[in-house]
């Protein structure tokens, strides 16, 4: 039998080194399909979604775990728009992905069809990388080879559009002839180093810096042992952007944990205080956590040319692979001598540490949602790879969570979107199932999309090595980050009619759909509920009813921010209840010794 186009699609993103996609079906791919199951599904697997927007954020989250093209599928129409939000998400953290969409058979585009879409228009800010249409059979070779190639070297989304009709064509390499592309298959990166003479500048700035500090992102998660020798040669601190908690461990000294809105207070310190900046593979947008402008010198790292002296006006910005420029910047580097700049450090960690405990200790109605953060910190499996969804459990996530070495840890970063934690997580799974892996996520995000990737757990957990998945979920019928960021930002009191949400029991969702469900509403039994979570033979939905009036305290405060506060509480429902928890927090911070 002649090859058709649906079987060299799937023979040619095999040897580009694909092994698995993540979709849904529809009849605008039936032709692709049918090719994949010509192929073989032991040769590339076919993973099924509920949603191509979950298919979306789990092919995201495989490129970041494993640091290959994620690959999603969708039909035509609905089913291609439902892939861009979590285009969207790869592309705002800078993540290698191929999305595939079918598309109306070739001779009826442009008549109005049923589900045609202008996918061209519609993919073509998000996947501005590399998006194309195609149209003939021996087109599809330089098509796939440019979309791999542009994904993997330039770290964008790229999508390919195929027509219905088009798989079941016969295969045809392109003639030789003009205007055909004769293309082929590979890439390796190369080796991106500053030139000599920026090292140097480079350097002349970092040895004379007193107070160096060091801000990390994902783009340095190949550079730790050389991060951590030049932060040494410096006598630095580092804080990290959310999206590089993990690559540096939190038992380092001088390391400061997260920054931002969600960050901690050492890395607020550090940063107010620092008189040298050197940022590495880090998008950071908050600019105000940042030193003023004039305060600190800056030298920047990174990959991206266009990330450069973006969020802070640097003195030398380096365009190089992290680990690179950083292990030819060492040897410029003069050892420090002076160590008061580190002991400071270290003085505010600790401080900061014993505050997190306070808080968490605190008194709630019924748990203090830092609880459970707090006491998995100190659980937390060797090799564990940790997912957020974005909302109030990303600031436990953020602060409460101790990273050791050898963890992983991700969340939609710079889109910051509800409904990734799940997917995440259940990528992260496929990628390696020997390896523990836990989820946090708002009972808002729950509702909106990830309970029914609860089911998709269920279809797949029995082929994984290590049974250890676990979805803890805080339930407070409330949208919490958003109720404290009406509260904060605007001067609202809760607007009931948007806030609140339905209660659900979750775990018992999980139950059937084959998991095991866990329920805990007494801050006393948090402790062996993650213990048995831990230990379960199958994955986990650990649901916790949790104090929606916890507030989740930034770093640091303005006037701004306090004023509204306060006009809010005039009219809120729950004004008693946020006071008595923000008065809770706020003592514990001020007052040695202090437990609510």
């Amino acid at each position: 039998m002649a090859k058709k186009v649906g079987d060299f699609f799937w023979e040619r993103l095999h040897q580009w080194g694909v092994r698995r996609v993540f979709g849904y079906p529809g009849d605008g791919v039936n032709g692709l399909l049918a090719g994949l199951q010509r192929f073989g599904t032991d040769k590339i697997e076919f993973v099924q979604a509920r949603h191509e927007e979950m298919a979306a954020f789990m092919a995201v989250a495989h490129a970041k775990f494993t640091g290959e093209v994620g690959v999603c599928l969708s039909t035509s129409g609905p089913g291609a728009t439902h892939l861009i939000t979590g285009m969207y998400d790869a592309a705002g953290d800078h993540v290698p992905l191929l999305a595939i969409a079918g598309h109306t058979g070739r001779t009826a585009i442009g008549g109005h069809y049923q589900q045609e879409v202008d996918l061209l228009t519609a993919f073509k800010d998000v996947a501005s990388g590399f998006v194309q249409q195609a149209t003939v059979p021996s087109q599809m070779r330089h098509l796939i080879d440019r979309a791999m190639r542009t994904a993997m070297a330039e770290r964008r989304v790229t999508a390919l559009i195929v027509p219905n009709d088009l798989p079941d064509e016969p295969y045809e390499d392109p003639p030789h002839k003009h205007n055909t592309i004769h293309s082929g298959v590979g890439w390796t990166p190369p080796r991106v180093i500053p030139r000599d003479e920026d090292l140097r500048r480079a350097a002349e700035v970092l040895n004379a810096g007193k107070k160096v500090a060091i801000l990390v992102g994902a783009g340095a998660a190949g550079a730790v042992p050389e991060l951590i020798a030049v932060a040494d040669r410096l006598g630095a601190g580092a804080a990290k952007a959310l999206l590089g908690k993990t690559v540096l461990p939190d038992d380092l000294p001088w390391v400061t944990g997260t920054i931002g809105l969600l960050g901690t207070r050492p890395s607020w310190d550090l940063m107010m205080e620092c008189d040298t900046l050197l940022m590495v593979g880090s998008s950071f947008p908050w600019s105000e956590f940042l030193p003023k402008e004039g305060q600190a010198r800056g030298v920047q790292i990174d990959i991206q040319p266009a990330m450069l002296s973006l969020r802070y006006p640097m003195e030398v910005p380096l365009c190089g692979d992290a680990a690179e420029a950083l292990r030819a910047l060492l040897p410029l580097l003069e050892q420090k001598t002076d160590t008061s700049w580190r002991e400071r450090i270290a003085e505010g960690r600790e401080d900061w540490f014993d505050l997190l405990e306070k808080r968490a200790a605190a008194s709630a109605d019924p748990v203090n949602p830092q609880l459970p953060f707090q006491e998995l910190s100190k659980r937390l499996p060797d090799r564990v790879i940790l997912t957020s969804d974005s909302g109030s459990c990303a600031n436990w996530y953020a602060r409460n969570l101790q990273i050791r070495e050898g963890m992983m840890g991700s969340l939609s970063g710079s889109l910051a979107s509800m409904g990734a934690a799940v997917p995440y997580a259940i990528a992260a799974k496929m990628a390696h199932p020997d390896r523990p892996v836990i989820a946090m996520v708002g009972d808002g995000a729950m509702q909106m999309n990830n309970m029914a990737e609860l089911i998709t757990v269920g279809a797949h957990w029995r082929k994984w090595s290590n049974p250890t998945w676990i979805c803890l979920v805080l339930n407070n019928q409330d949208l919490t980050e958003v109720t404290w960021e009406q509260r904060v930002m605007e001067g609202m009191p809760k607007f009931e009619e948007t806030q609140r949400i339905p209660d659900f029991p979750y775990h018992r969702f999980a139950e059937l759909a084959g998991l095991r469900g866990i329920f805990v509403d007494d801050p006393a039994k948090v402790p062996e509920a993650l213990d048995q979570a831990l230990a379960s033979d199958r994955p986990v939905v650990l649901e916790i009813r949790t104090d929606p009036n916890v507030p989740p305290l930034p770093p640091h405060t303005t006037v701004e921010q306090a004023l509204h506060f306060a006009k809010a509480l005039a009219g809120d429902p729950e004004k008693g209840s946020v006071i008595l928890d923000t008065a809770k927090q706020v003592i514990n911070a001020v007052l040695p010794g202090g437990k609510g």
